[in-house]
């Protein structure tokens, strides 16, 4: 049986090793996902992430447990799981999406300020997939200094 299993956690870290974390997360997920048929979303924004992961019920469940013991989660919500009869992620082992204005507005229409998908419920959470669905992935790039990409300061 195939499952939807989506959860919110808040990004336990340092500032300046967000982008060293997105990325060991993202290729992780990525192999580990390809090698056990999942297929999933991943969004982060304002110290939140809000991920779906699709799948196989005993390999989904396996990886979530798994998820729960990363340090860089904390306040892990788990939106449970449902049935599904389609992956909706199946171009993606892991996709990722960036903060998104549209993203914004749509929890601006529920009533916050910005991201807060902790505040997503049965009603607001397919809605939410919906979006991210429709989407364009993101890459992540590497912070590098100006001297890395070949530019050389003048002075």
């Amino acid at each position: 049986m195939h499952i939807r299993l989506c959860y919110t956690s808040s990004w336990k870290g340092e500032q300046r090793d967000l982008l060293e974390d997105l990325n060991h997360i993202l290729s992780c997920s990525r192999e580990f996902n390809s090698n056990n048929q999942i297929n999933g979303v991943l969004y982060y924004a304002d110290g939140s992430f809000f991920q779906c992961l699709e799948g196989e019920k005993l390999s989904v469940i396996y990886l979530f447990e798994k998820i729960k013991t990363d340090i860089r989660h904390s306040n892990i919500i788990d939106f449970g799981f449902d049935p599904i009869h389609e992956i909706s992620f199946k171009k993606w082992s892991m996709k990722y999406v960036q903060k998104k204005t549209d993203i914004d507005l749509f929890f601006k229409a529920l009533g916050y300020g910005s991201f807060s998908p902790q505040a997503l419920d049965k009603t607001t959470l397919p809605l939410f997939i919906e979006k991210l669905i429709k989407t364009d992935q993101t890459k992540i790039r590497k912070r590098i200094g100006l001297n890395n990409r070949g530019i050389n300061p003048f002075l």
